[in-house]
């Protein structure tokens, strides 16, 4: 086997064994300890980071904790876990019972035959916002949900951490049970990459392609395609809603940064759910086995990282300016446009080849079958769609514009250009601007890595599956993501 994945830990270079162990420590426990700094040293008592630079008059120790609110308290409530858990046994129950498309996947590598799959995440999306539309209305920016998840924000993303964990080992031990090297009669299937035959690295990876669970009155689910498009997702949008409503308890209004934000996040969220059968064409579902690195960004890293912006937003309220505005939406725009243009085109391409939208298009006729478009969106880089993916999401993040805050005390002398609190309290600039921004655009950054990792790993993959065929597109179509860049 060739690639690095697919071999035993034992069999590689000692170095490389131990730089893929420590890696995979390092995300598994670091990323959790990360989502819980950043909740912890962003806040609404003291600031963005929470301990501004020009600080100097802390005198102990002491003193400097006190500036963490949060750190002291417990970051665990045994009543919110209970309530998380009931927020997603809400989701599975909507899953069943709501209407639902029911579609087949792509084949099995042992069985030759596909799974099918019930998908309805943006009618379950659609009922949540329902039950908010009419809470709202009834309870304005009080409502109860509202107030719940930002009053509880840490205990509700630690709750989300310890079942991500939880489930993942659930993942780990059941996909024992798959039957090898023949297919399994429940059509179970192992990856490769998963079974290094190194706990930690499998349990990160995901050993099973297609984990399912039976629950009783429910039947069979899909464990990946649920949690990669309904409760992670749809918790997102409830977030920056929640986060919306606290600006306006906070500073009696809604800024135009959040209607922004809050308004093209919810867009990529439902629209992102209603096409939700683009999903089985991903490698997510199609490639990549279920751990802990799929489970824990689609309940965890998803819905807490990417609502970061409300977050901030709702302490620190940004006005944008007319061309900041439309900058933005352009940026949303033609990203979104890029990324459904050439993902459609694509799926035409292969799906029905002699339409005239695509079949005058070049592409090389691969050994293996299977036709590798070079002209197009798919000519001017090898993927386009991941430029645009990254363009649209961009605007998230520079809505905050130079991000940092400081929370005073109410009523100090000499303070110029503040947001009053509720309470009082004066919220300022100051020597944190701009520190705020490792915050508020990790996002951006975040996103950028992913996808040029993906882009590589996908690389890789391609030429081991089309050989000569893939190194000759190379040489047609020379940039990764994109063009002219990289």
């Amino acid at each position: 086997m060739n690639s690095v994945a697919r071999k035993s830990f034992s069999d590689l270079p000692r170095p490389f064994a131990n730089f893929l162990s420590w890696g995979t420590a390092a995300l598994t426990f670091g990323l959790p300890v990360l989502l819980v700094g950043f909740a912890v040293t962003c806040n609404d008592s003291t600031g963005c980071p929470a301990l501004p630079l020009g600080i100097s008059n802390l005198s102990s120790w002491e003193d400097a904790w006190t500036q963490f609110p949060g750190t002291v308290e417990m970051l665990f409530n045994s009543k919110v876990l209970m309530h998380v858990l009931g927020y997603y046994l809400l989701n599975m129950v909507l899953w069943k019972v709501l209407p639902a498309q029911e579609l087949y996947g792509a084949k099995l590598v042992h069985h030759g035959r596909p799974l099918k799959y019930r998908m309805n995440s943006f009618i379950t999306s659609l009922v949540h916002l329902a039950i908010c539309s009419l809470g709202t209305y009834i309870q304005g920016a009080e409502f109860m949900l509202w107030t719940y998840l930002t009053d509880h924000y840490v205990h509700i993303l630690v709750s989300n951490i310890l079942i991500s964990f939880a489930v993942s080992l659930y993942l780990y031990l059941d996909s024992f049970g798959v039957r090898q090297p023949y297919p399994d009669p429940d059509q179970r299937e192992l990856v490769p990459a998963g079974s290094t035959g190194t706990p930690l690295y499998d349990f990160f990876i995901g050993r099973e392609l297609n984990p399912r669970i039976t629950l009783p009155m429910l039947g069979e689910m899909d464990l990946k395609s649920w949690c990669g498009m309904s409760p992670g997702l749809t918790g997102w949008m409830l977030l920056d809603l929640a986060f919306t409503a606290k600006q306006y308890r906070t500073h009696g209004f809604i800024s135009s940064s959040m209607i922004f934000v809050t308004a093209i996040q919810t867009y990529y969220v439902l629209e992102g759910q209603y096409n939700e059968t683009g999903f089985l064409t991903m490698r997510d579902i199609t490639t990549d086995g279920f751990g802990f690195m799929l489970v824990f960004g689609d309940l965890v890293w998803v819905p807490f990282l990417y609502s970061t912006q409300c977050r901030y937003l709702s302490v620190f309220p940004v006005s944008m300016t007319t061309l900041q505005t439309v900058l933005a939406s352009l940026c949303f725009v033609v990203g979104l446009y890029i990324f459904r243009a050439a993902n459609a085109q694509k799926i035409l391409f292969r799906t029905r080849p002699a339409d005239p939208r695509v079949s005058r298009l070049a592409y090389i006729q691969t050994k293996r079958g299977p036709r590798l478009l070079t002209a197009g969106w798919w000519g001017v880089s090898r993927h386009i769609n991941y430029f645009g993916d990254w363009l649209q999401s961009f605007p998230f993040c520079f809505v905050t514009g130079l991000a940092g805050y400081t929370v005073l005390s109410p009523g100090l002398p000499g303070v110029v250009d503040a947001f009053r609190m509720d309470d009082g309290r004066q919220v300022v600039q100051g020597s944190a601007r701009g520190w705020g921004m490792v915050f508020t655009y990790l996002y951006a950054v975040y996103f950028a890595v992913l996808l040029i990792h993906r882009a590589r790993r996908d690389d890789a993959l391609c030429l081991e599956k089309y050989g000569e065929d893939w190194e000759r597109y190379r040489r047609i179509v020379r940039w990764k993501i994109v063009p002219g860049v990289y």
